[in-house]
């Protein structure tokens, strides 16, 4: 290995710059895969598949540039979590397993005007009452339950529908991703069996690594960006992290399942059955992309309701009303989704179906589609990291048109599977010891959920977000550190 090459057990990477590594254009290749990343995170990121996985991605029809790994990138499902793969919407074909089952799993950042000092002391109370009142969990149960007609108008209008019904206020619209609602979402091809698994679930955390965490700001690294953002040392925020529950499961699933009954040979000229992929321009790609944009309105839904709650709950345990503490949402952004983006590419403008699999959007400050409170600044991206770290915010890095198709990294990425973890950690001592050394109050479904999700299992937040910072992909704007957390 020389300082301009990394070996990974038979792929090797070139240095094109710092932090940008490459896997050179070679056999049925179409484009070279990149890989954002640091030397200590490539040591990580070389030790499972995802080096293999983001190669493989570029054997996709209509890939444009390069295949790209985030610093956070670890081993998914065909397509590595932390990937973006930018494929031409006329000539190219859009991917159900490069967005992967939880479609529009996301986080949203809720701001107060509370401070730490005022929630010390409640920590134990308004955990428990959070983990009482906000279903979590794998299975049903969810705030509203809604019959088919009720789902259809959630898959069809998103936010608006809560907003409709009492669950949301107007600015909750204009400070999230296409202020809640996705053009061109068609529940009529959502199936049956997705739509029954969803409509008990609407407001619910589900499990895995999906939570609701009270946290504190820390560190506030840019004063005219926090100050743009609402945030300022010491405050409370809340931070809700899930997707599309079981009704974005099914819908993935019942895609791929047609993809191998209907486009057979696209998937034979893949290097993995799981990149299954529909042709642009086919029925097939047309009704996914019109399910995908359903399933990401249910998402944004199920998170607006948990916020309610949220607020709900607060105003409870702090008997005041949350319109008094400011609870206002700061920005919900999508990381497993694949939008149609017009990006430049060799000087001319093209449409492109952008899949973001665990990577956020990041687009600059002056983008039209950044939110009109945000715009100067650029748009907002939420950065969780692990029940036992910071979490941070950025902004949309000014480099990040150029060299990641407006996308950044999602969190610390996972080091360790699951069931490894629970071999490692056991669920009450993790408990214990982020209560005794941290003063985190953490509340789960089981401890089996507690150890899945220990610190140790993740990577560096802090390293992921500084080469993220350097690359001005998604420049620094603050840090959080959890106070309370609930898991299902």
């Amino acid at each position: 290995m020389s300082e301009s090459t990394f070996d990974a057990d038979g792929i090797t990477l070139e240095k094109v710059r710092d932090y940008v590594w490459e896997i050179p254009q070679e056999g049925d290749m179409r484009v070279p895969a990149r890989v954002l990343a640091s030397e200590p995170l490539l040591e990580e990121i070389k030790d499972d598949k995802t080096l293999e996985q983001i190669k493989n991605t570029t054997h996709l029809p209509g890939i444009t540039n390069h295949a790209i790994c985030m610093p956070d990138g670890h081993q998914g499902y065909g397509f590595p979590v932390g990937g973006v793969g930018a494929l031409d919407a006329e000539n190219g074909c859009i991917s159900p397993g490069a967005v992967g089952y939880d479609i529009n799993c996301g986080v949203r950042m809720m701001r107060t005007n509370l401070t730490y000092d005022e929630l010390q002391g409640r920590e134990a109370e308004l955990v428990d009452s959070l983990f009482a009142n906000v279903p979590s969990g794998l299975g049903g149960g969810g705030i509203v339950e809604a019959g088919i007609d009720a789902v259809d108008e959630i898959l069809a209008r998103g936010v608006d529908w809560a907003l409709e019904n009492g669950h949301a206020v107007e600015e909750d619209l204009l400070h999230c991703e296409d202020e809640g609602m996705r053009e061109g979402a068609d529940p009529d091809k959502v199936s049956q069996k997705a739509k029954d698994r969803g409509k008990n679930q609407i407001g619910s955390l589900g499990s895995g690594n999906h939570f609701l965490e009270v946290q504190r700001v820390t560190d506030v690294f840019d004063g005219d960006v926090g100050e743009a953002y609402g945030l300022e040392e010491d405050q409370i925020v809340v931070l809700i992290h899930c997707g599309s529950r079981g009704l974005g499961h099914q819908t993935c699933n019942d895609y791929l399942r047609k993809i191998e009954q209907q486009h057979q040979g696209l998937l034979n000229q893949l290097p993995d059955k799981e990149l299954a992929a529909a042709p642009a321009g086919s029925q097939l790609a047309e009704d996914y992309y019109g399910a995908m944009n359903a399933a990401i309105n249910f998402a944004w839904v199920n998170r607006q309701l948990i916020m309610h709650r949220t607020r709900q709950v607060f105003e409870r345990v702090f008997d005041r009303s949350w319109q008094e503490m400011e609870m206002e949402l700061l920005y919900d952004v999508a990381h497993n989704i694949a939008k149609k983006e017009s990006h430049d590419v060799g000087g001319e403008q093209r449409e492109l179906y952008v899949h973001r699999k665990g990577a956020t959007r990041a687009f600059p400050a002056g983008h039209p589609e950044v939110p009109k409170a945000y715009r100067d600044v650029g748009q907002p991206v939420i950065i969780p990291g692990s029940m036992g770290a910071g979490s941070y915010v950025l902004r949309g890095g000014e480099n990040s048109m150029d060299l990641t198709f407006g996308s950044t990294a999602h969190g610390a990425g996972r080091l360790m599977s699951r069931t490894q973890a629970k071999d490692e950690f056991w669920g009450g001592d993790v408990q214990d010891q982020l209560e005794e050394q941290e003063q985190i109050y953490v509340k789960a479904q089981s401890g089996a959920t507690v150890a899945e999700e220990a610190p140790g299992v993740y990577k560096d937040v802090d390293e992921v977000v500084r080469v993220s910072d350097e690359l001005g992909i998604g420049d620094k704007v603050a840090r959080t550190f959890p106070v309370c957390n609930i898991k299902g």
